[in-house]
């Protein structure tokens, strides 16, 4: 009798050059003083495993799909190196554009050896002819409903260059999500569950609705809870749950955390400030464990709002809502984008002003990032407002703040570095961590947390953006944008 060797499959996890995934500057490659050298890599594995490492939920979910004689493994590359030594015969990287190019590398040196490659995520959903000669078979859109064919066919050797499903996987069958393929050890916690997908807003600097669709599609509630009391069983951490907007259907959301009271679980989401006018939801969310939510305020300054199509969460609702949240016991991490096409150089004093009447527990103040696919890129590639060559889209990457992809409209490039420098500088010392975390409503630990890497990773940002200054930023170096 023969016996028949499994398929084994790799589904490849990579990390961003810095910034969250490990604190490490986009200049300095290597540290002189060896004790500097210990202090950030100490660091480095502290923010990654204390604050922001969750495992990849796209390959959690892929991995539960079981075919018959395959195999699957995930290798998370924040933690591991990728083992060459061992023998696949499919490996699958999901690919976002911030880190394309170091996708696409890996992809080209495994099949130099001999290795199939198959490419899928955000970025070959959305350039897919670029990323075809860098693979064996791609998979464009959403991979719930292709990703059993696909094991299926390699299988039976019959593996094809294309898998794309002409609409949206439908949510509401049962497609339960397993962690036997990692190591819980590794992260903060396991417990990711995502309960639907969709946008029905349209912000040009998102690409969630190009990607998803406008349509709110939900997982049904029992399949949620039974899901929830499974993850429970072998991790009695903090919940995630991750979708971008869990409070964006409220009839859903009040049945399904209704269900949830019972179990006694801690949870942290994102939510819009909605949230703070929806009060029964409010009370429901408080009672079945939520601990804190992160909540897209982007910009407080209205012509940005209308600029960017940011029309939900109107500002002059934004500080009641934030105050009502709060004052329900759950604390805010409130996410800032400065400079957009409204901001000026008055605008940090205002945010720095809504910070303190706010109370905000983690303010995150970010710099627009014009992601490759998305309309404020298009906008800015034909306005000639970006800084790195919109012809080579593996050219952007995602870092935490540490270097500028654009001009801003209204302030000169000099001006919003130091401008945004100094706000940061402001908003994030040691002193305010530990009065950010005393004051939190709950998840005081993590509030503290939070502010102090925080306060590490601006000081990052601000010495980053820096040395770009002083490298890049004159007219020989300033790439012009593509006719």
């Amino acid at each position: 009798m023969t016996m028949h060797t499994a398929k084994k499959v790799l589904l490849v996890f990579l990390p961003s050059e810095s910034g969250v995934d490990g604190a490490r500057s986009l200049y300095s490659n290597e540290e002189s003083n060896p004790l500097s050298a210990w202090f950030n890599h100490s660091l480095r594995s502290v923010i990654k495993r204390s604050q922001f490492a969750i495992p990849p939920l796209s390959l959690m979910i892929l991995s539960s799909i079981e075919v018959a004689g395959v195999e699957q493994s995930i290798c998370d590359m924040r933690f591991e190196e990728f083992p060459f030594n061992e023998r696949w015969d499919l490996v699958g990287i999901s690919v976002q554009t911030g880190m394309a190019k170091k996708a696409f590398l890996l992809a080209d040196q495994l099949r130099a050896q001999g290795i199939p490659v198959v490419l899928g995520g955000a970025h070959v959903t959305l350039f897919r002819d670029s990323s075809a000669p860098h693979a064996d078979t791609l998979v464009v859109g959403e991979a719930d409903d292709l990703w059993k064919e696909l094991l299926t066919d390699l299988k039976h050797a019959t593996l094809k260059p294309l898998y794309q499903s002409a609409t949206y996987p439908d949510l509401g069958e049962s497609r339960p999500v397993y962690k036997e393929s990692l190591i819980k050890s590794r992260y903060f916690t396991t417990n990711l569950i995502q309960t639907g997908r969709g946008c029905q807003h349209s912000c040009d600097f998102c690409n969630v609705h190009l990607l998803n669709g406008h349509a709110l599609r939900r997982r049904r509630v029992s399949d949620v809870v039974r899901e929830v009391e499974r993850f429970q069983e072998d991790d009695q951490r903090i919940f995630f749950f991750v979708d971008d907007s869990i409070n964006a259907d409220p009839a859903y959301a009040l049945e399904l955390f209704r269900r949830l009271i019972p179990l006694k679980i801690r949870w942290f989401g994102q939510a819009t400030t909605t949230l703070g006018q929806q009060h029964e939801l409010l009370e429901t969310f408080a009672r079945s464990g939520c601990r804190a939510l992160l909540v897209g305020i982007e910009s407080i300054e209205p012509q940005s709002r209308r600029a960017h199509k940011k029309n939900q969460n109107r500002t002059t609702e934004l500080v009641r809502a934030i105050t009502t949240i709060r004052n329900a016991g759950i604390s805010l991490y409130g996410s800032f984008i400065y400079g957009l096409d409204g901001d000026t150089l008055q605008t940090p004093a205002a945010i720095l002003e809504f910070i303190r009447e706010t109370r905000l527990d983690v303010p995150g103040i970010n710099i627009l990032r014009p992601i490759p696919g998305t309309r404020v890129f298009d906008r800015l590639r034909e306005e000639g407002r970006l800084l790195f060559d919109p012809r080579d889209i593996t050219a952007f990457r995602y870092t935490f703040g540490q270097e500028m992809l654009y001009r801003p409209k209204n302030i000169e490039l000099d001006a919003f570095i130091e401008s945004y420098s100094a706000l940061t500088r402001q908003v994030f010392t040691v002193k305010n961590a530990i009065k950010r975390g005393m004051g939190a409503p709950d998840a005081k630990t993590a509030v503290l947390l939070f502010n102090l890497f925080y306060t590490h990773l601006y000081r990052l940002s601000r010495h980053d953006l820096q040395c770009q200054r002083e490298k890049e930023f004159t007219e020989k170096t300033i790439l012009p944008s593509a006719e």
